[in-house]
């Protein structure tokens, strides 16, 4: 057991902690901008696997880390398009069309996958690191946290300047009345169906870039169905946070720390399977919903379609 609290050790479980937490971290933050505009989007899964494959496919071609994030990113916007005109534009059941959206995307990336790289099961290097001077030299945070790849702090640039658009634009109070009170927005000037698009296709971008970052940065690699219901889990934690920002962070990074820490248990040799690691964060956060019922409170027009004159 003294062999894990070595620096090397320890320092593999910060990163361990951030590869884990960065793909919830913005797929939640993208789902919290759709809750907040009253649009749920069940999809996360699929379009964070489509973003994924997409990520990883260009970065192999490429060489380059960013193109393949930009592709993830563009990835998330066109299939989260489907979400949009089926459930914006024409009022459509949201949990339908989500459950459709995530399957499609979990299809069509698995299909690709084993189209094109099935046997040859490709991996991409580590992406060149961005070092902060002084920070990047403290023992085990160091490396762990200021000596990241750029497109860490890319995210968490990310859902800093979401959580300033949401809650201190006024852009960000028309997406918070669609989700309040649609009719009030719609009576006020503004257009329920252009906020709730918006909403959507930017929920859409963050889960392609939460994917890409996890196939390019925390796994190297593309796996089919390599979420393992990250997809599913940043709805609840979008919900818990209520769109705010500092909660989804938090959130994130405390599953991060149980997928860490069960990691860490396994090379101390304590007897887990794999799948019980991966258990530990859905039940820590279904103790959180029956503890703090009210800590998931959702706006008032969430999942519902808004008809003018219909109130």
């Amino acid at each position: 057991m003294t062999g894990l609290l070595t620096e090397p050790v320890l320092t593999a479980f910060v990163l361990a902690v951030v590869a884990a937490a960065i793909p919830l971290m913005l797929a939640a933050a993208g789902e919290a901008v759709g809750e907040q505009a009253g649009v749920l989007n069940i999809g996360i899964e699929g379009l964070m696997l489509v973003g994924g494959y997409c990520g990883f496919a260009v970065a192999l071609a490429t060489g380059s880390f960013w193109l393949g994030a930009v592709c993830g990113v563009l990835a998330g916007v066109a299939l989260s398009c489907i979400t949009m005109v089926l459930c914006v534009w024409l009022g459509l059941n949201q949990i339908v069309v989500g459950i459709g959206v995530g399957l499609a995307g979990t299809g069509i990336s698995s299909l690709l996958y084993d189209a094109r790289f099935a046997e040859a099961k490709p991996r991409l290097g580590a992406p060149d690191p961005w070092e902060i001077p002084i920070l990047s030299d403290l023992p085990v945070i160091g490396p762990g946290l200021f000596a990241q790849p750029g497109l860490f702090t890319v995210s968490l640039a990310a859902v800093g300047l979401t959580a300033f658009w949401v809650h201190r634009t006024l852009p960000g109070l028309r997406l918070r009345a669609a989700g309040q009170g649609p009719a009030a927005l719609d009576a006020s000037g503004g257009s329920v169906v252009r906020t709730r698009s918006t909403a959507v296709l930017f929920g859409g971008a963050m889960s392609g870039f939460g994917g890409a970052f996890l196939a390019i940065v925390s796994a190297g690699t593309f796996t089919p169905g390599m979420t393992h219901g990250v997809g599913y889990l940043a709805i609840v934690v979008a919900m818990l946070a209520r769109g705010r920002m500092r909660w989804v962070v938090l959130i994130a990074f405390g599953y991060g720390l149980c997928i860490a820490a069960g990691t860490a248990l396994q090379l101390a040799a304590v007897s887990l399977p794999t799948d019980a690691i991966r258990m530990v964060p859905f039940i820590a956060v279904l103790v959180v919903l029956v503890c703090f019922p009210r800590s998931s409170a959702l706006p008032p027009a969430l999942a519902t379609a808004y008809v003018r004159g219909r109130g």
